[in-house]
Formats: C-alpha cells, structure tokens, sequence
C-alpha cells in the first residue's frame, strides 16, 4: 500500500518517445507550482534506454518500467498505483504546460472535491484548438470518424454534436468525457471509481474511466480557462479498406465493440440532466 504523503504526482507514459518525455519534464519542472509534487515516468516496454536519461538529466523522477507493452490504460495504472500523492495527473509525454497550468489545474478540483476528473482545454502548437471534451459516442459515431462516412452530411450533424462543436471551449462545464491526454483525478476518486481498464490497450480508457467517474456520482469537468500544448497529429480518415489495412483504426473498431459490450443498456448519468440509458 502506497503512503500518500505529498500534494501532487504527475504520470507520464513513455513508449519510445524519450525526447518527448524530457521536453515534457522540463517544463513541468520550470512550471509555478507551489506544492509538494512527485514525477512518475512509467516505461512501456520501449526499450529505448531512457533510464539512462532520465538518471542523468531528471535523477529525481520517479522511474517504472513494464516488463511489456501493457497498453495507455494498464501503463498509466502502473504509475497511479506507485504515485503517493493526493492527487494525481495524467499526462501524455506529448504535453506541454505553461508556466501556471499545472497549478491551476490543482486548484480547481483541490476546491471543487464533487468533481472527479478534470481536464484542461488543449491546444494544437500552432494554438489552435484540439476538440477533446464530447458527448458520448452514437451508434456509428466510430465509423464517421475513421472513414470517408465522417464527410457525409448525414455524417456531420452526429460529429458536431460529439465534439460539441457549438460549446465555447473557453468556458468550464461538465461534459460526458474528456479525452485522457491530460487530466486530474484525486486519489481517493481512483480508490472508488477505479483505476483504467487494461482490457483497452489504447483507446476508449479514457471514455470508459469517465462513464465510470458519473456512474459514481462524481462529475467530469472541461476547465477551458486553463491551457496546455497537445503536440497531436491527427489522422486523416481513409476508406473502408482502412479498417483492415490500418492498425490504429482498427485498434480504434475494436476498442468501441469491447466499450459498447461492457456498458450496454446500463444507466449512465449525463453531464447536466438526470441519469439516462445510453445505448452505444
């Protein structure tokens, strides 16, 4: 059992992105925060020697490896399991924060302990916004965003409305659920809720931990006054061909048939309104 015995610990996943991993530090480390924080840096079975790195240029981080490539889900697990503060964040290595992000971040759920997670608004490096807050996935949501289906008119009303795309992203509210690149959860949310399912190697822990943060009663905030840099590509959609041929999609198909599985006519409590039965 781990003893919570500081503020703050933030997570980062490595796999094979050890540059993205310092540049993320750094800035963690010449951030204003003014509480007692640890740095966790789990490594996924990369096998890119950033131990070696990381003794030399951040010998204070905390270092986890993973015998193998566990995944987003049981990655971050690993280090949220290690991590000795009371509250924690989650952080891609592909992340960089402001000189004031990260303490803001803490300030607000450290005041507001009916939320359960919550997560700063993103943005791409040009300062662009990335949409990651949504509403939850319809029926075909998946396909429009992987296929030639998504440029379809019929097609674009169900993606507007998944990326709220009429919602000043400037503001805060409570959204369905936000993306997992960068967000704060307390501990003792964790030790309720529970941890990411592993069962998703890379997409949907993310949905799948929020629909759980208000199946709880815990409610899943977009602090859009608060910002950092995603340094995320996307990727552009194919034909149907794509989801045989690309590995990210159809990691992408797969992950939404074992999310629509696991919470198949269940009650699930929507962001603002009362609980309703989300059929995905």
């Amino acid at each position: 059992m781990v003893c919570i015995d500081m503020d703050l610990s933030i997570v980062i996943l490595n796999y094979k992105s050890k540059r993205l991993v310092r540049n993320c530090i750094r800035a963690i480390k010449e951030s204003n925060l003014q509480v007692d924080f640890e740095i966790i840096v789990v490594d996924n079975d990369s096998r890119d020697n950033i131990v070696n790195d990381l003794s030399q240029y951040a010998p204070d981080v905390k270092f986890v490896s993973s015998a193998k490539n566990i995944g987003m889900g049981g990655g971050n697990n690993i280090g949220i399991k290690v991590a000795s503060g009371k509250y924690i964040i989650v952080m891609n290595p592909d992340i960089f924060v402001f000189k004031d992000s990260l303490q803001l971040l803490y300030n607000f759920i450290h005041q507001n302990p009916d939320i359960g997670l919550a997560a700063p608004r993103l943005l791409n490096p040009d300062r662009s916004l990335q949409h990651t807050c949504y509403e939850w996935y319809g029926s075909l949501t998946p396909l429009y965003r992987r296929t030639f289906l998504g440029r379809m008119k019929f097609a674009q009303k169900d993606l507007d409305r998944f990326i709220m795309k009429d919602f000043d992203h400037q503001s805060i509210r409570d959204v369905s659920w936000c993306q997992g690149s960068c967000f704060i959860v307390s501990k003792k949310v964790f030790d309720q809720v529970g941890l990411f399912d592993d069962r998703f190697f890379m997409y949907f822990e993310d949905t799948d931990l929020c629909r759980r943060m208000w199946n709880n009663n815990f409610r899943v905030t977009y602090v859009g006054t608060i910002e950092v840099i995603h340094m995320h590509m996307k990727m552009s959609r194919g034909g149907l061909l794509q989801l045989f041929t690309n590995k990210l999609t159809r990691m992408h198909i797969s992950s939404w048939m074992k999310y629509s599985w696991k919470h198949r006519k269940k009650n699930t409590r929507v962001a603002g309104g009362e609980p309703q039965t989300i059929l995905s």
